[in-house]
């Protein structure tokens, strides 16, 4: 199944936290899918982790270091999934 939308948005939806990748919902997608993905996920947390937030507004923080958590959460379940299955990416 080809990915519905803008594949940044989904990437910029995952660091936001209105949607999670889990390995039965990235079943349906093709290996060039997955790949997309993934180049999605890591431009997104480049463009993240480039923002610079004041060290002195903690909710600003702890907001951009929540989103670097739930990209690396997303590209290591991603990643798991492509090695289970054989993707190469």
């Amino acid at each position: 199944m080809a990915i519905s939308g803008n594949p940044k948005k989904l990437a910029q939806d995952v660091a936001g936290g209105f949607y999670s990748l889990s390995p039965p919902g990235l079943k349906k997608y093709t290996p060039a899918d997955l790949k997309i993905i993934l180049s999605n996920l890591n431009l997104v947390q480049r463009e993240i982790r480039q923002t610079q937030v004041p060290l002195d507004d903690v909710a600003l923080v702890k907001a951009k270091n929540m989103q670097i958590s739930r990209l690396n959460q997303a590209l290591m379940v991603l990643r798991s999934h492509c090695k289970k299955m054989r993707i190469p990416i």
